[in-house]
């Protein structure tokens, strides 16, 4: 579950290792067994289910629970999937796990088929999808949430015994919520796509729900955690709800090839920022980078026609995204010493397997297609660069790492315990029917200095920090926490690998890039930097020299050189080492304060810093044209 918390520190407990775990993992050039990580994340999905499980279900440490979700409301909420470690279902990471799980079906289906694991994958799918048409009663109503993060924090239960509310959320035309029904719209698109050919009546079901709720989240416009409250603080729409109507259209026009669904994308670009945000992080709430990578899909396969020129835009915007989590770009994503790409402590592979998932396509569009290299400001990316990296990124989390450590639960020798989650750490009700309540769950389990009983299989955890260290205790739920929306972009990547048998052509040899990559930035005393709408200047104003260090005082001015409104600006800043002034920090890096919402045709917006050395990196990460 993402919350908003500080982190635990604590001391490493060990734990024995099970007998089938001692079995080394090789493929045949001497890697990791993808199919078989593969096999394992698709089992992870079964352990999250709620509802009556089906007779098939593999994970057979749980039992069918949340069997009167809905009814309080008066409607059937009956299935979907719990998100992490919790018993709460929250539609928006839900919708996009479905998604990013049905575009791996689409874009490596043949792979997963020779892998054994098609099937398994769709019938993932379904078990979303099925909640999902149960959660649109009505054109304009969508439910959004069955239970509460609150009151599930208080009681530690197998989801089996759960005593804790199961009030359901919804929006509608007077509590709107045009991100949760945009991703739930864009979600059912691309499910409707792999259910196509095998179950058609079906497909055309899920597409008519998602052209509905694209109606509905377009026509009734607001962000989905004003109107559903208790959603904020575990899953806040920082982004807005742009990211996802254009994500929506996007996945619409996929899936129809309606001309209607492109021209929204393309006309409406700049006024929902997905021409306007260059950002190098992807997941459950920001989705502008997906958009990007469709649309530029879209422009390189020739379907654009007469919005080529606003596609490209966006294709701009997809390859600052892949230069920056190679390490080629003018602002580079961070890497731990050990190599993998680091956004923050809490869950911070999360972003990895999603990031690994749109090198992967967008490298395949590009070989495909015959585009060639990315072109970067620190030289051209090649598909095979790109696919080498996605591919030592894989391999850490499967274990390639400092620590040794698989952070795939299940997977090589040495994997994480004491996952922080509330079935997998207390007796199986099969085992043991005897009712756990909630402060029994905390007292008898949560802080039990032992293994989980059942083994979560599959589950990618929140993993390490930036030094690659990793804590593996229940409590330390930063670092070992899985969670869904972690697992459903790794299928497609572990598919290609599979498929590739743990190395194509295209994994050829490559120069190792330094694990922690340095920001490129001017070492002037006055930085000018341009985009196509907003002037960035930087301007040293003042010295002070102290016995030990000289102290520089910058102005930076940002002006908006176009000829409409600069709505939502985000500003990046890196190597600040000082105090600013004149921006408030934010989610997604700087955002001018509160007096100024808008920077009108020709305005400027300044702010300043003090640090010693030469100036920091400033750098637009979005906006919207209005």
């Amino acid at each position: 579950m993402a919350r908003n918390g500080g982190a635990h520190v604590v001391a490493a407990v060990l734990c024995l290792l099970p007998l089938a775990a001692m079995v080394k993992l090789a493929s045949g050039d001497g890697g990791h067994d993808y199919g078989m990580a593969l096999r394992k994340s698709l089992l992870y999905f079964e352990a999250q289910r709620s509802g009556t499980l089906p007779p098939d279900q593999r994970v057979t440490w749980r039992e069918s629970s949340g069997l009167f979700d809905g009814k309080a409301n008066g409607v059937d909420l009956v299935g979907g999937y719990y998100d992490a470690g919790d018993n709460v279902k929250f539609g928006l990471p839900m919708a996009f796990t479905m998604t990013m799980m049905s575009w791996s079906i689409l874009e490596y289906g043949k792979q997963m088929a020779s892998a054994g694991e098609l099937q398994n994958a769709m019938g993932a799918v379904k078990w979303g999808t099925d909640y999902f048409i149960k959660a649109h009663p009505e054109p304009d109503v969508l439910y959004g949430e069955v239970g509460d993060g609150d009151t599930d924090h208080n009681c530690w239960q197998r989801p089996e015994d759960m005593t804790t509310s199961r009030q359901a959320f919804r929006v509608d035309p007077q509590n709107p919520g045009s991100d949760l029904a945009g991703e739930t719209a864009a979600a059912m698109a691309a499910a409707s796509m792999i259910f196509r050919t095998t179950y058609p009546g079906y497909a055309n079901l899920l597409l008519e729900h998602s052209k509905q709720l694209f109606q509905f989240a377009d026509k009734y416009r607001g962000k989905y955690d004003a109107s559903i409250k208790v959603a904020r603080n575990y899953y806040g729409s920082f982004s807005g709800y742009g990211d996802e109507l254009l994500w929506a259209a996007a996945w619409l026009f996929e899936a129809t090839e309606d001309r209607f669904y492109l021209e929204y994308l393309a006309t409406n670009g700049d006024s929902l920022g997905g021409t306007g945000w260059s950002i190098n992080q992807f997941g459950w709430d920001v989705k502008y980078p997906g958009v990007q990578v469709l649309a530029a899909k879209f422009l390189l396969q020739g379907r654009a026609g007469e919005h080529a020129d606003a596609l490209q835009r966006y294709r701009q915007n997809a390859e600052f995204f892949v230069c920056s989590c190679v390490g080629k770009g003018a602002v580079n994503v961070p890497r731990t010493p050990g190599g993998v790409m680091y956004h923050q402590r809490w869950n911070n592979l999360q972003f990895v397997t999603s990031a690994s998932f749109l090198l992967t396509v967008y490298a395949d569009y590009a070989t495909v297609t015959g585009r060639g290299a990315v072109r970067c400001p620190a030289g051209a990316a090649q598909p095979f660069e790109i696919l080498a990296f996605v591919k030592s990124q894989v391999n850490y989390i499967l274990g390639d790492n400092p620590r040794g450590t698989s952070y795939m639960v299940g997977y090589g020798l040495n994997y994480p315990r004491q996952v922080h989650h509330r079935g997998a750490s207390i007796v199986s009700i099969k085992t043991d029917p005897s009712f756990v309540s909630c402060q029994e769950g905390y007292s008898s389990w949560y802080g039990k200095q032992a293994c989980n009983p059942n083994l979560l299989e599959g589950a990618i955890v929140g993993g390490p920090d930036e030094y690659d260290d990793f804590a593996d205790e229940r409590n330390n739920y930063e670092q070992t926490e899985a969670a869904t929306y972690n697992s459903a972009p790794l299928l497609g990547v572990l598919a290609r690998l599979a498929g590739a048998c743990g190395g194509l052509d295209e994994y050829q040899s490559v120069p190792q890039v330094a694990a922690n990559h340095t920001l490129l930035r001017s070492s002037s005393h006055r930085h000018h930097h341009a985009s196509e709408h907003l002037e960035i200047e930087q301007n040293m104003t003042r010295t002070r020299a102290t016995k030990r260090r000289t102290y520089y005082r910058y102005s930076v001015t940002v002006t908006n050189r176009s000829r409409k409104t600069v709505r939502g600006l985000h500003l990046g800043i890196s190597e600040l080492n000082g105090r600013l002034w004149g921006l408030d920090k934010a989610r997604y890096g700087y955002v001018p304060q509160k007096w100024l919402p808008a920077l009108r045709p020709g305005r400027s917006l300044r702010f300043g810093y003090v640090q010693p050395g030469p100036p920091a990196n400033v750098w637009v990460t979005g906006y919207k044209l209005v």
